[in-house]
């Protein structure tokens, strides 16, 4: 299902969450400020200081006292200036200063504003009368700016101003639903042209829509971010259209514009850093591309490294990559942004530690890996038995080894285990001869010895795979209770066929002994025989088949 890009049903909900932020601020008091200066408050308890704030704008800064705290002061010169400034609708007004034992006090159409005090002008470090000369200059621009933003002329100013923000942010709704629109036609078209060969060429492992989805709902993220910037800004650009409304509008500009100023500053200030990374991102790069180069060109044979063997190129190249990788971050942890702070050390002590508790058994499969693939005895293609498991081996990984079992069966094993268990390897050449075959059988007693190991050198002459030099021999493993255990041995240099000469050996052992009239199984033990279990009669020295090829003759 298509989701449509509405960004007016979250719309409500903004303006909910804008207007209660609104709300808990203006709840203080909309003319009223925070302490201008902590630090100052911190080392003198009994002085503080607050701004004098008029439509938004800080005229001066004024000092309490343990009677009169600071923010009453600012507050009180604030009240009496706009109840002078909406007592008359002369747009000037009349500023006057009159000298008392307690400082000056300054007067604006006659009324008491404010007092500058000999505390006031020691604070700022200016004389007494400069002082008030600038304080008085900063109420008369803010009483006449006051009546100038409150006259008809103004209101119809600010309201055509806020029609003009109106227009402009309703353009702006048709530009984001224009590319909303756009975005998902080219999508379609996207998909259409380069993702179907990719979901065709992966047996659709890769979904097509899935990606379109993803990419469609990633740019759909980024135009709704960018509506609700667009939103906030046109709220506070009405709002400072109206006088009555300007101070909530810088509130809003100055808490969203501040962090967005201070993330910009951030990252210009950090852009050096970023071309020593991508410097050094580059040269990491160039330098794996050309060990890259190289190792092709041993694995073509166009350097020759001794005893260097071919499936040892790609671990020794990833290997290579690692440690050029692990340098290039050593020098770039230093101008990654943040990794001087506390946060960024302790995250990594913590990455640290859950690795040492938690990746015993990875670190030591790793390991295990490394002795595997360098230690000659294992190599890709080689027929190996590992506990109950017999297979060839088709890939050796850091972390496990993959057998392909005689059934065609894929079986992974552990590179520790690996490491930790007799290992049977069927592949590789310890001398000339080969792999030794054997296999037992268990003939009774009654039975000529001599014949018995005629018979089963026969059958391994008949088997394809066991090599007729050496010659196979036969062994007694053991003197049964009812039977003697004949062990043929012949050697073969077909490892990876084993089980199929095994199989027809045991076969043509069969064939041998029921040509000959002999009895492989010897019954169980049931009473002794009247007599003995002994050949009747010696044997003349040959097989059944030699016989009827001596009449064939004659």
């Amino acid at each position: 299902m298509t989701r449509q890009f509405k960004p007016f049903r979250l719309l409500p909900y903004f303006l909910i969450t804008l207007a209660l932020g609104l709300y808990l601020v203006g709840s203080v008091s909309a003319q009223e400020a925070p302490l201008a200066n902590t630090e100052t408050e911190a080392e003198d308890s009994d002085a503080f200081m607050a701004p004098v704030i008029v439509d938004g704008d800080i005229l001066f800064q004024v000092r309490g006292s343990s009677a009169l705290p600071a923010p009453e002061r600012a507050e009180t010169v604030q009240d009496k200036i706009v109840q002078v400034a909406e007592a008359s609708d002369n747009p000037t007004v009349e500023i006057s200063f009159e000298e008392t034992e307690l400082g000056t006090w300054i007067l604006a159409d006659g009324e008491r504003i404010s007092i500058v005090t000999t505390a006031d002008s020691e604070l700022d470090q200016m004389d007494l009368s400069v002082l008030s000369v600038l304080h008085g200059n900063a109420i008369k621009q803010s009483i006449e700016s006051y009546r100038a933003n409150r006259t008809d002329r103004a209101r119809v100013s600010g309201a055509i101003e806020a029609a003009a923000w109106t227009i402009a942010f309703v353009l702006f709704i048709v530009v984001i639903l224009w590319l909303h629109r756009r975005i998902r036609r080219r999508t379609l078209r996207f998909v259409q042209r380069h993702l179907k060969e990719v979901e065709t060429a992966t047996a659709k492992s890769v979904q097509a829509q899935a990606i379109a989805a993803l990419v469609s709902y990633g740019l759909n993220f980024i135009l709704l971010v960018v509506f609700f910037l667009g939103f906030y800004y046109y709220l506070s650009f009405i709002l400072l259209a109206f006088a009555e409304t300007r101070y909530f509008a810088q509130l809003l500009l100055t808490y969203l514009t501040e962090p967005v100023l201070l993330i910009f500053k951030g990252i210009v200030s950090y852009i050096p850093n970023m071309i020593m990374l991508a410097l050094i991102t580059w040269i990491t790069l160039y330098i794996i591309r050309g060990m890259r180069v190289f190792f092709d060109a041993v694995e073509a044979g166009t350097f020759e490294m001794g005893d260097f063997e071919k499936h040892w190129i790609n671990p020794t190249f990833n290997i290579a990559r690692v440690v050029v990788i692990l340098i290039a971050l050593v020098f770039a942890v230093p101008y990654i942004p943040g990794s001087d702070s506390a946060a960024f050390q302790g995250l990594t002590i913590l990455v640290g530690a859950m690795l040492s508790l938690g990746a015993n058994s990875v670190v030591s499969n790793m390991l295990a890996g490394l002795f595997v693939i360098y230690r000659r005895s294992t190599s890709i293609g080689d027929r190996i038995q590992i506990g109950d498991h017999i297979g060839d081996v088709v890939q050796i990984k850091l972390m496990e080894t993959h057998l392909k079992s005689i059934k065609n069966e894929l079986i992974s094993i552990p590179n520790a285990q690996l490491m930790n268990s007799d290992v049977v390897n069927f592949s590789k050449k310890t001398d000339g001869s080969g792999l030794l075959l054997h296999t037992t059988v268990g003939i009774g007693y009654e039975e000529p010895p001599e014949k018995v190991e005629a018979m089963l050198i026969e059958a391994a002459h008949r088997t394809k795979g066991i090599k007729s030099k050496p010659e196979p021999f036969v062994l007694w493993t053991a003197l049964a209770d009812y039977a003697i255990n004949y062990q043929i041995n012949g050697y073969t240099t077909r490892g990876s066929i084993i089980p199929k000469i095994r199989s027809d050996l045991h076969r043509n052992i069969v064939a041998v002994f029921n040509e000959n009239n002999v009895q492989i199984m010897t019954p169980s033990y049931m009473a002794d025989p009247p007599e003995p279990k002994i050949p009747v009669e010696g044997w003349d020295g040959h097989l059944a088949h030699e016989t009827h090829e001596d009449a064939d003759k004659s």
